[in-house]
C-alpha cells in the first residue's frame, strides 16, 4: 500500500553553511538554480514580499533562546524550503564580521537539527500509523492482497473490535486518520484497486460510527428525541443495512419519523461536531462526510419511495 511522503520535503537541502567546506547552503546546482526554478515569473512585489517574510523568520530564530528556537521551527516548519536556505546563506555571506558568520552558521546548523528531528518523528508517526492500520485490515489481508468485499460474515466484526481497542489505546489520532485518508487518496488515483479504496472508505465509516456513538442526544429532560434516537439507530447500524432501517423508520416507509425531522438532527450533529472538533482536522472531516452520506442515503430512499414528481 501507498505511504505518505509528505514529510519528505520538511528537510533542508544536504549542504554546509557558507564558508564551511567550501559550499554555500542550497540545492543542488546553486543559488541560481533555486531561484530559477519556479520563481522567475513572479512579480517582483511578491518577491519582495517573501524576502521580507523569510528575513523576518530568520531574525525571530536569531533571537530566540534553544526553547524558543524550538518552538518556532515546529510552528513555521514549512517554511523552511530551498527558498529559506537560500536566503540564510545570502545573510551570512554579507556579515561583516566573523562573530556574526558564526553565529548565523551556528543557527543554520540549529535549525537543521531541529527540522531533521521533526522529519524523523513524522516518519516515525507514519510507520506507526500503518501499523495500525494493518492490524484493523489483517482479516480482509489474504497473502498481501485485499479480499473485498469480506468473504466470511464475522470479517466487518473483527475490524470493529480492533477499531474499538485501538481507539481505547488512543491510537486512532490524526496521524492515522491523515495516513488512512493518503492511502484512500492514492487509491482512487491509481484506480486499478477497486478493493482497497472500499476497504479503506470502510475502516473510516467505522471510525466515524464508533466515534460518534460515543455521545448521545436522544434523551432531553428525560424525555425521549425521536429523530435523534432515530438517527443513533442508523449510526449504530453496519452501512449495508441503512436502507432498511430508513425504510422502517421514516414516514415514507413503515415508520414515523418525517424525513425534514430526519435531516434538522443531521444538520443538528453536523454543527456539534464542528463545536467539538478542531477546525480542519481530519477528525471533523471524517465525521461530517459520514454524516453526510447517512443524509444522501436517506434522500435517496425517499426519491425511491416517494416515486417520480410531477
Amino acid at each position: 500500500m501507498a505511504t505518505a511522503a509528505a514529510s519528505t520535503s520538511l528537510r533542508p537541502p544536504v549542504c554546509r553553511v557558507g564558508g564551511v567546506g567550501g559550499s554555500r547552503c542550497g540545492p543542488p546546482g546553486g543559488v541560481h538554480s533555486a531561484r530559477s526554478g519556479g520563481g522567475a515569473d513572479k512579480a517582483p512585489e511578491e518577491s519582495l514580499k517573501k524576502t521580507i517574510e523569510v528575513d523576518r523568520l530568520i531574525d525571530m530564530l536569531r533571537d530566540a533562546n534553544p526553547r524558543e528556537l524550538d518552538q518556532i521551527v515546529v510552528e513555521n516548519v514549512l517554511a523552511f524550503d530551498a527558498g529559506f536556505w537560500v536566503r540564510l546563506a545570502a545573510r551570512i555571506d554579507i556579515c561583516k564580521s566573523d562573530d556574526d558568520k558564526k553565529d548565523y552558521e551556528e543557527l543554520a546548523e540549529n535549525v537543521m537539527n531541529i527540522v531533521d528531528r521533526l522529519v524523523h518523528k513524522t516518519d516515525q508517526k507514519i510507520e506507526q500509523s500503518t501499523d495500525v492500520l494493518k492490524a484493523i485490515i489483517s482479516p480482509v489481508m489474504h497473502e498481501g492482497d485485499v479480499k473485498w468485499p469480506p468473504r466470511e460474515p464475522g470479517t466487518l466484526k473483527l475490524m470493529e473490535k480492533e477499531i474499538s481497542r485501538r481507539e481505547q489505546e488512543g491510537q486512532l489520532d490524526e496521524g492515522f486518520l491523515s495516513e488512512v485518508s493518503a492511502q484512500l487518496r492514492q487509491a482512487k488515483q491509481d484506480g486499478d484497486k477497486p478493493g482497497l479504496q472500499a476497504m479503506l472508505q470502510k475502516v473510516l465509516q467505522l471510525y466515524a460510527s464508533k466515534s460518534l456513538q460515543k455521545r448521545s442526544y436522544a434523551y432531553k429532560g428525560g424525555q425521549v428525541v425521536v429523530p435523534e434516537k432515530f438517527l443513533e439507530s442508523i449510526i449504530q447500524a453496519p452501512e449495508n443495512e441503512w436502507n432498511k432501517v430508513l425504510l422502517d423508520g421514516l414516514t415514507v416507509g413503515k415508520g414515523d419519523i418525517s424525513p425534514d425531522d430526519l435531516y434538522a438532527v443531521i444538520s443538528k450533529r453536523i454543527e456539534r461536531v464542528l463545536i467539538r472538533t478542531e477546525g480542519g482536522s481530519y477528525q471533523q472531516r471524517i465525521l461530517v462526510e459520514y454524516l453526510k452520506e447517512i443524509q444522501a442515503r436517506a434522500e435517496e430512499v425517499v426519491k425511491v419511495l416517494q416515486g417520480p414528481t410531477i
